[in-house]
């Protein structure tokens, strides 16, 4: 049985939205093709492949056809790669923008030299796990942490980079003057969060950590706005990686934190059940680069991790 990839795609694309409509919508075809696409995999097969009645949903025959769909798949594009020179592109999608996440995807990639992304930007992470349950797109960049009611199942990380933080403050803050800082030396001042709270694990954790109290958010309107808050408010702090640049320095100091360094840990989120071609060759290149730069060094006794993202360590890449 010769088997038509065409039909294969738009199996593993329904099977990933479980939905006809957005299935259709990104393989730029209409319902009814797709549907016709779907029944003549199911007659070549000669087994049904979707229960469809309330919702859809996959047969125990699809569940066992899936991965060696994607595998197919796969190796479709690993043989028009081999002659085009042209290899598959991996959609990802990064928050976490004023952290600048881009700079250090960029890093792992340029090691490699061969990937073509296709960047997207997130909301936050509860919105970039919805895409990727969705298919909406192939990876994910930025910090993970649980989410509630098991919004994240069936997702799977692996933590590719811890990045110490600094205290940035206006010059005219009673501590401007210090070369490091504890975080306990911040607890008279108020820590800006430039969101929500409720949407900021990493500064919530660290605010409940060390007892900083006094906690003030507004809405993300960028990060020359957050650099105008902290250099008009004398009182207020805020967190930022060390070597995520500034855009402007000016009235500000940055100052390093010790005893114990904060770590932001920054991580690849995919679906389970997909590994997208490229995977293994980006998880590689994040390996070898942050070895170079040592990007996952942890010394328990010097640095902290929030509570919850200890489990990341085990899921470090190698």
């Amino acid at each position: 049985m010769d088997l038509d990839l065409t039909l294969v795609r738009a199996f593993a694309v329904t099977a990933e939205t479980l939905h006809f409509g957005r299935a259709a919508e990104r393989l730029n075809t209409s319902q009814q093709a797709l549907s016709k696409r779907i029944a003549r995999l199911e007659t070549m097969l000669a087994v049904r492949l979707f229960e469809r009645a309330s919702g859809i949903r996959l047969t125990e025959a699809g569940e066992r056809f899936l991965p060696a769909a994607h595998e197919a798949l796969a190796a479709g594009d690993r043989a028009v790669a081999a002659v085009t020179g042209a290899g598959p592109v991996v959609r990802i999608d990064t928050w976490g923008h004023l952290y600048a996440p881009m700079r250090t995807v960029a890093q792992a990639v340029q090691a490699l030299g061969m990937v073509r992304l296709e960047p997207g930007p997130g909301r936050d992470w509860p919105s970039v796990a919805a895409a990727l349950l969705r298919g909406d797109t192939d990876l994910g960049f930025g910090r993970v942490h649980a989410l509630p009611g098991g919004l994240d199942a069936g997702l799977t990380q692996r933590l590719v980079r811890l990045e110490p933080v600094d205290a940035v403050v206006s010059t005219s803050h009673p501590l401007a003057g210090a070369d490091e800082l504890r975080p306990a030396d911040l607890r008279d001042s108020t820590l800006w969060c430039p969101a929500e709270l409720t949407r900021l694990d990493f500064l919530r954790r660290f605010a409940d950590e060390f007892h900083i109290t006094r906690r003030q958010d507004g809405p993300n309107l960028g990060l020359d706005h957050l650099v105008h808050h902290i250099r008009t408010d004398t009182a207020c702090f805020t967190l930022f990686p060390a070597d995520a640049p500034l855009p402007d320095h000016a009235g500000l100091r940055s100052i390093p934190l010790v005893e114990p360094t904060p770590l932001y840990a920054w991580s690849l989120a995919w679906r389970e059940s997909y590994r997208h071609p490229l995977l293994d060759t980006l998880l590689r290149g994040f390996a070898e680069t942050g070895r170079t730069r040592r990007w996952l060094d942890y010394t328990p006794q010097r640095d902290w991790l929030p509570e919850a993202d200890h489990a990341k360590l085990a899921l470090r890449v190698r």
